[in-house]
């Protein structure tokens, strides 16, 4: 009797965790294309999107602080239209670049050493402007950074598929090999082998982007050689890691397993966004530096 059931229990759990890779899978696909559809339709699609995914992330996140705020969403539309949409100065962006990247390493800081980050009312609006905002914003100014303003998604695509490389090399490699804790007190699950598998996979991505480009495009390829998408594979590995914890943190303060249920068998959109949210300014920062010496 005793095998029966521990035979009955081991075939259900195989069937309800082959049910939970479908599900993750389909709803990752279609999350995918709707992104890739977007991008490649024009920039009014592209912008109207990821509106669309802001407003939903900025909701979960303000939940997840526990902020009730309309002020919150106002400041989104005015940041996306002033500072992306159409910029209506380009020191402006500068100044909320260099702002994001000091509230950044300061949520860094927090996550490090800090056994939980102190979230009283006035941080919280730094948070949602200079955190969730400002990903946003620099996501959407990436694919128009060359000199003549023109809509390139190719960049903002090609910054994607780094990270999804990196966050599926980094579960694959941490679930079959994971061994040593990265984090353990803000994100049990992620290991040191996880991350330098996921190092590695963004590094491979990055070789096959370049290749890709140098024989599709030689003239972005030589913009952008190889080397910077080594930096770039590198920077989005680093600090997509980085956003995934900070994320982490957030969740265990607020009790909570997913951010959302909005994409079934992912959780919500933060759960999905949180690495190049975070990654974005820094990504943006350095394609920024690139240009300029070039």
């Amino acid at each position: 009797m005793e095998v029966a059931q521990k035979t009955y229990i081991c075939c259900y759990w195989k069937t309800y965790n082959m049910k939970e890779i479908l599900v993750r899978t389909l709803s990752g696909v279609l999350y995918i294309s709707i992104i890739i559809f977007a991008m490649f339709t024009s920039r009014e699609w592209f912008m109207g999107l990821f509106f669309v995914l802001a407003v939903i992330t900025l909701s979960e996140y303000l939940k997840l602080v526990r902020l009730t705020s309309y002020l919150a969403y106002f400041l989104l539309a005015a940041a996306f239209y002033f500072l992306s949409y159409n910029v209506f100065a380009d020191n402006a962006v500068y100044l909320f670049l260099i702002l994001s990247g000091f509230v950044n390493l300061y949520l860094l800081k927090d996550v490090l050493w800090t056994s939980k980050i102190p979230m009283f009312e006035k941080k919280k609006y730094i948070t949602v402007i200079f955190y969730i905002i400002s990903g946003f914003v620099f996501l959407t100014l990436i694919p128009i950074m060359n000199i003549d303003g023109k809509f390139m998604p190719e960049i903002i695509v090609a910054v994607f598929i780094l990270v999804w490389s990196n966050d599926t090399f980094a579960y694959l490699i941490g679930k079959n090999l994971g061994k040593h804790k990265l984090l353990e007190r803000v994100s049990p699950k992620k290991t040191i082998e996880g991350f330098v598998g996921g190092l590695l996979g963004a590094l491979l991505a990055g070789f096959i982007i370049f290749k890709v480009l140098e024989n599709y495009s030689p003239l972005e390829a030589e913009k952008y050689p190889l080397w910077i998408w080594i930096v770039m594979a590198i920077i989005v590995s680093v600090f997509g890691t980085i956003g995934d914890l900070i994320q982490s943190k957030f969740k265990r303060q607020a009790g909570v397993k997913d951010s959302g249920i909005i994409m079934p068998g992912h959780g919500g959109l933060y759960d999905r966004l949180d690495s190049i949210i975070y990654a974005s300014p820094f990504v943006y920062a350095f394609l920024l530096i690139v240009d300029n010496v070039s």
